[in-house]
């Protein structure tokens, strides 16, 4: 019995090393080039660039209420949702092929004082991530068949304890992936809403008495 559990506790460090080496080695099998290639399986399926795009705009309208409810009818048009919505601020995501269609539309709503839009390249990060998920659901069937043979208390109290970390592990990773996944399919717009401002009675008349001197001076 005692054999049994120096065996299985060889096991255990054994899978820990081969697990760390290899998603040492499999993190540099991929270089930063158009043309990238893998050794690990999982991540052969990372070929296509992975990119988060976003962007803001600022936009004065006549009645922001209005200006938001036009906004999210934009997210539902371009395949998108609402994540926030408000008379000052707006975000949305939309699918990342209606972005600047999006954005465009947008800008018809009010008076643009500023727009930006960026994006961020996490091609690299989401193949990590996908060869740590490999690497751990490797480690993960060894750590299966050490549990099936049915050792002592100890060693399978060792094992199930691999298993709950890896397990972990492994749903992290996923969701990081989905994540990523999601992020670079719908990108995200911030609008940040301005009411225009609307001059009073005496505002008016000095319009008034500025557009009647424009008139006299400025005609041709």
């Amino acid at each position: 019995m005692k054999i049994n559990s120096i065996l299985i506790l060889f096991s255990l460090a054994l899978i820990a090393m081969t697990s760390c080496a290899s998603q040492k080695s499999a993190a540099y099998t991929y270089d930063n080039g158009n043309g990238r290639s893998f050794q690990n399986s999982q991540a052969d399926v990372v070929t296509e660039k992975k990119i988060i795009y976003s962007s803001s705009i600022d936009l004065t309208v006549k009645i922001p209420d209005t200006a938001a409810v036009y906004i999210s009818g934009i997210a539902t048009k371009y395949k998108g949702y609402v994540q926030q919505t408000g008379t000052t601020m707006c975000v949305i995501r939309v699918e990342a092929k209606y972005l600047k269609t999006a954005m465009d539309e947008i800008a018809l709503l009010g008076k643009v004082s500023n727009k930006t839009s960026y994006g961020e390249d996490v091609s690299d990060q989401y193949a990590d991530y996908a060869i740590r998920l490999e690497n751990a659901e490797k480690a993960r069937m060894r750590y299966l068949e050490l549990l099936a043979r049915d050792e002592n208390v100890q060693a399978t109290l060792l094992v199930e304890k691999e298993l709950e970390r890896l397990n972990e592990t492994i749903e992290l990773m996923k969701g990081q992936m989905n994540r990523i996944d999601h992020l670079s399919t719908y990108s995200t717009i911030t609008v940040y809403l301005k009411e225009k401002t609307k001059p009073g009675v005496i505002g008016y008349i000095g319009i008034g008495v500025y557009k009647a001197v424009k008139w006299l001076f400025v005609r041709n």
